[in-house]
């Protein structure tokens, strides 16, 4: 259990957020399944990803690590070897589901098992298309939960109509689909983070997109590359929402990744009135970057659904908070996809927030959010509930609330920003 550190005064200077978590996990992979040397820069050492590095090195694929420096020696896809170990992904739904669509097209047999919270979360939406492409698959309930076992090999292209829009299941058909004889093609009813079509192009892959579908051909040859990992926006969003609502804030986040398909954060702030402003975009041939700036601001209420919950799924928690500290009524809605994440973030946001005298309900897909609302808190202990963005959600809720309050669990919070509570020090600590 961790004291918070309450009512802080205010929150400025300049920070580099780590980098990009989903970038970090796919840089290994393709780089395990390419031949020859590929180089990672600003990787994410967080446990998540470090849990795909040693799902790999399981396989047989020399990865050296020295901090955020990562070399990774691929062999290709016929180089990877049948592990004799069981790969434990930890506590990453984007290593299960991610991997699997790679093990599919490995002849050999392996077994995926994770923490408590993956054996909760559902596979079926990856498991059935990877078996319509000829893996066998089998896991508890039908293949639905881990522990689950796959042998693969011998694929044939789909036609997948995806029902949700989730980068982790579309790119778990398009990595299998790079390994069958034909084309593969993933449809979805909105378009969904795209890190996987734009790193296959940068590891020398050809990828169609055509509005929301999405093709690969197979059997095509991926070569080691450089990558650089641009700062996670889903970890720049807790100190973005940080500036906004701490009083007397002025905030520069350095080299934060502005891929499109995630910058619903941004939208959602510029809409609630806040005062940001984007800087120094570069490299927007692969992955942009620029420096994000935000201050103090006075916010109003918004509504929040549609096409837009796929570019913030993950930044819904600290938007939550966000939204305790508008003028007015916000609404959460199309979001359902919270229920199935780390915890059930839609309860658990609402249960933790409501601790704070935050006035904010559950619905069925979403939340709402009555604001301007002052939070209290009289030795009072929130719960990640081992979710690490309920975590630093909750951390920066103490920012503003008045009293004392712990944090149960705060460990969870290293899966994604090891750095977190030593970059929210020095910010409060610099006038």
């Amino acid at each position: 259990m961790q004291l918070l550190r309450t009512n802080v005064p205010s929150l400025r200077g300049t920070i580099q957020v780590p980098g990009d978590k989903s970038i970090s996990h796919r840089a290994v992979m393709l780089g395990a399944i390419a031949n020859g040397t590929t180089t990672i820069a600003n990787f994410l050492a967080g446990e998540d990803c470090l849990s795909t590095i040693d799902c790999f090195r399981k396989m047989g694929v020399a990865i050296t690590q020295n901090g955020t420096d990562v070399i990774v020696e691929g062999k290709g896809i016929e180089g990877l070897k049948e592990p004799t170990e069981i790969l434990n992904v930890g506590n990453s739904g984007t290593t299960t589901r991610l991997l699997l669509g790679i093990l599919a097209g490995c002849s050999f047999h392996a077994c995926l098992i994770g923490d408590e919270s993956i054996a909760k979360r559902p596979m079926a939406r990856v498991t059935k298309p990877l078996a319509m492409m000829g893996a066998r698959i089998d896991g508890r309930d039908g293949g639905n939960y881990t522990p689950l076992s796959i042998r693969g090999g011998h694929l044939q292209p789909i036609q997948y109509h995806s029902p949700v829009a989730s980068a982790q299941v579309k790119s778990a058909i398009l990595l299998a689909g790079l390994m069958t004889d034909g084309t593969t093609t993933v449809t979805e009813p909105v378009k969904s983070r795209d890190h996987t079509e734009r790193m296959v192009r940068l590891f020398g892959g050809k990828v169609d997109v055509d509005a929301l579908t999405v093709s690969v051909s197979g059997k095509q040859q991926l070569k080691g590359t450089n990558v650089y990992v641009p700062g996670d926006i889903s970890s720049a969003a807790f100190f973005l929402v940080a500036g906004a609502i701490v009083p007397d804030s002025e905030i520069v986040l350095q080299n934060v990744g502005l891929n499109p398909t995630r910058t619903g954060i941004l939208d959602v702030l510029q809409q609630m009135g806040a005062d940001v402003a984007i800087e120094n975009i570069r490299n927007e041939d692969t992955e942009p970057i620029g420096d994000i700036m935000i201050r103090t601001s006075a916010l109003k209420a918004t509504e929040i659904g549609g096409a837009l919950i796929p570019r913030l799924i993950d930044e819904i928690p600290i938007i939550a908070l966000l939204a305790t500290q508008a003028e007015g009524t916000t609404i959460i809605k199309d979001a359902a996809e919270l229920k199935v994440k780390e915890t059930n973030r839609i309860d658990t946001v609402v249960s933790e927030l409501r601790k704070l005298g935050a006035h904010i309900e559950a619905t069925e897909d979403g939340m709402i959010i009555r604001g301007k609302t002052p939070l209290k808190a009289d030795g009072v202990t929130v719960d990640s509930h081992g979710d690490h963005r309920i975590g630093m959600m909750l951390a920066v809720a103490a920012c503003i609330t008045e009293g004392t309050m712990s944090l149960n669990r705060p460990e969870a919070i290293a899966v994604s920003y090891p750095t977190f509570f030593e970059h929210l020090q020095i910010l409060s600590e610099q006038k």
